[in-house]
């Protein structure tokens, strides 16, 4: 299955979800399924989000608190879930604040484990 059908499919099996990315940590999409008509633009959301991942992860590894997994952010428009994949990898997907966020946080790590096996 190629990154594009896996996005659109985590993308459809969760209610209220609207878009899904694969990024590094660097800022730059490595594939992403975002379908029209969205009242923001989810490749900026993602990249913005890029910044505060690369300094949350700095955090947790300056405190020792182990390795940081997910990072699920909440405004009363959307729910931004962070899963990482690999040390250069997260996958991220973006829901409207009313959309299944205990299904979406059930599929984005299952497909994050199936994406560390295919990004090494």
């Amino acid at each position: 299955m190629s990154y594009r059908d896996a996005l659109k499919s985590l993308t459809e099996s969760v209610d209220g979800a609207l878009a899904a990315v694969i990024m590094g940590y660097d800022g730059i999409s490595i594939d992403e399924y975002m379908p029209g008509g969205l009242p923001f633009d989810p490749q900026l959301v993602a990249v913005e989000y890029a910044n505060l991942l690369r300094d949350i992860r700095r955090t947790v590894d300056l405190l020792e608190n182990g390795t940081m997994e997910e990072v699920a952010i909440a405004t009363d428009r959307v729910r931004v879930l962070v899963r990482v994949i690999n040390a250069d990898f997260f996958l991220v997907l973006i829901m409207s604040s009313g959309g299944n966020f205990g299904k979406g946080r059930y599929l984005i790590c299952r497909e994050s484990l199936r994406l560390k096996g295919e990004l090494g």
